[in-house]
């Protein structure tokens, strides 16, 4: 992609600095070597290529069929193919949840998020994405989340990742029945009162 070719050109520059560096500061290689040796032989590190990973995507597809409810000044917003992201593989820590996937790859994206907490759920809540949030498209729109092509009816800060998960964030504009998740959808209810 053209976001590698800048670095392949400095890479270069960083080898002849490093090599300068090393003719005057002998006494700081030692320490370097050891480490390197003990990841080598060190069998309680992993090796880095082994991390787990899953596939995340957003796809806001049903406001395509739905934009005479969204807002004229957010027409923009909306991909023409509704994708915001596409499928991409992404590692995580063992542990991490769907949320850290989310977040991490949206941020190195520069896509826009936003986010609660809700106590009532001990769990984060996507409020939007991508400058597109709850509501937009109607009293019954906003954001949901599959794994593995099921919708979990538990928030994304709770669902603890394994390898090879597929994530797919999708903009539902009722209540998930438009996206195959209708018995998961969860809202806050304060709304409806």
């Amino acid at each position: 992609g053209k976001t590698e070719e800048p670095n392949e050109t400095a890479e270069p520059e960083k080898d002849r600095q490093s090599s300068e560096a090393k003719d005057t500061h002998e006494n700081t290689t030692p320490s370097e070597s050891n480490e390197q040796q003990s990841d080598d032989g060190g069998q309680n590190t992993p090796p880095t290529d082994k991390k787990p990973s899953c596939t995340i995507s957003v796809s806001c597809k049903t406001i395509l069929d739905n934009m005479q409810y969204l807002a004229e000044n957010k027409h923009s917003l909306v991909p023409p193919d509704g994708v915001i992201l596409s499928p991409v593989t992404a590692e995580f820590t063992d542990g991490e949840n769907v949320f850290n996937v989310l977040s991490r790859e949206l941020k190195r994206r520069k896509i826009h998020l936003e986010f609660s907490y809700t106590p009532i759920y001990s769990s984060v809540y996507i409020e939007g994405i991508n400058n597109l949030y709850e509501f937009d498209c109607g009293e019954l729109s906003g954001w949901m989340y599959s794994v593995n092509g099921v919708f979990p009816n538990y928030g994304c800060s709770q669902y603890k990742l394994k390898d090879g998960d597929r994530v797919e964030w999708v903009y539902t504009c009722d209540l998930g029945r438009d996206v195959g998740g209708g018995d998961a959808a969860y809202k806050p209810k304060e709304e409806q009162q």
